[in-house]
């Protein structure tokens, strides 16, 4: 399903990063965790997520990486079960706020979004890891 939501965003194949990540999610003592949806013992989603700090509030939060639903379950209601799910969570652990980014052009993630979440006015940049 990882491999799904990677060629969803067209990103390139990578057994190397789908590994990685696997480990990643394997290991407790990692930051990042997945959370998984299951309609009738078939997996149709999951969710990454991990910890954020946010020094702008001073508090904690989780911050969703990936969210993802199988094409044969859309509209059945998986992304938001996965959104509550990791909103029951961020309060069982304190946590004040879940946070994510999603593609612009993403229009149906969005529309669900809107019904969950308060759409902010920042725009996300990002930038390559250089060393000097």
């Amino acid at each position: 399903m990882f491999r799904q939501y990677r060629e969803f965003y067209r990103l390139t194949e990578s057994e190397e990063v789908i590994t990685r990540a696997w480990g990643w999610f394997t290991d407790p003592a990692h930051e990042c965790s997945a959370l998984m949806a299951e309609i009738d013992g078939e997996l149709v989603g999951f969710a990454h997520h991990r910890p954020i700090s946010s020094p702008y509030t001073g508090s904690t939060g989780l911050f969703l990486d990936d969210l993802f639903t199988a094409p044969v379950a859309r509209g059945r209601g998986v992304g938001r079960a996965l959104i509550e799910e990791l909103r029951r969570i961020a309060a069982t652990e304190d946590r004040s706020f879940v946070q994510w980014v999603t593609a612009d052009d993403n229009h149906q993630a969005q529309a669900l979004y809107d019904t969950l979440a308060t759409r902010t006015r920042w725009v996300t940049y990002e930038t390559s890891a250089t060393t000097r």
